[in-house]
């Protein structure tokens, strides 16, 4: 079993940016959105950085849609559907800390302007640019926040994937490393 580090988890608060008729140099404001979750990998410290093409997010909160490891064999008698209709991909699954099964996040973070905060003490601006030649995304976080800064600590994900050959599924996880300290690999 392998798995990616853990991903950094942003509660992206609000959604939408809206410029007022004098342009950039105008105050920039936004409109309330539904809370979206944001999974963002990247050194923790990082304010900065190329990469967003691969982060991806959650409309809604993954959370309690997910279903606990210890639930597997139960998911996988329903065809691998979760109570919360959506569907587990055995070839590529992810895994909050503590051990809850999630549907997998969409990808990417469409290019934009998300105000961001880890429900903590630092709420930020994360800017999302547009795909270069080569397809990369740069982000920036505003006013020096880090990832880490904006992260909701309680809900790292990882994303597991088999290795050719291999058996990598839920099940096999020992739940003894639940909740799992950043930077533990379960295997």
């Amino acid at each position: 079993m392998q798995h990616s580090a853990f991903w950094q988890t942003f509660v992206s608060a609000v959604f939408g940016l809206c410029l007022s008729a004098e342009g950039a140099a105008a105050e920039t404001s936004f409109e309330r959105g539904p809370t979206q979750y944001i999974a963002a990998l990247g050194d923790s410290g990082a304010t900065s950085g190329t990469g967003a093409e691969t982060w991806g997010f959650w409309g809604v909160d993954p959370g309690p849609r997910g279903v606990w490891s210890t639930g597997y064999a139960e998911l996988m008698a329903n065809g691998g559907k979760a109570p919360a209709g959506w569907q587990f991909d055995a070839g590529s699954w992810w895994l909050e800390e503590h051990g809850l099964i999630m549907e997998a996040p969409s990808f990417p973070v469409p290019p934009g302007q998300y105000v961001v905060t880890g429900g903590r003490e630092t709420t930020s601006v994360l800017t999302v640019g547009a795909p270069d030649d080569a397809g990369r995304q740069a982000w920036n976080l505003a006013d020096g926040a880090t990832i880490y800064d904006v992260t909701h600590l309680g809900c790292r994900a990882a994303v597991y994937t088999a290795k050719s050959g291999q058996s990598c599924t839920p099940d096999k996880t020992p739940t003894d490393v639940f909740p799992m300290e950043p930077g533990r690999a379960t295997g």
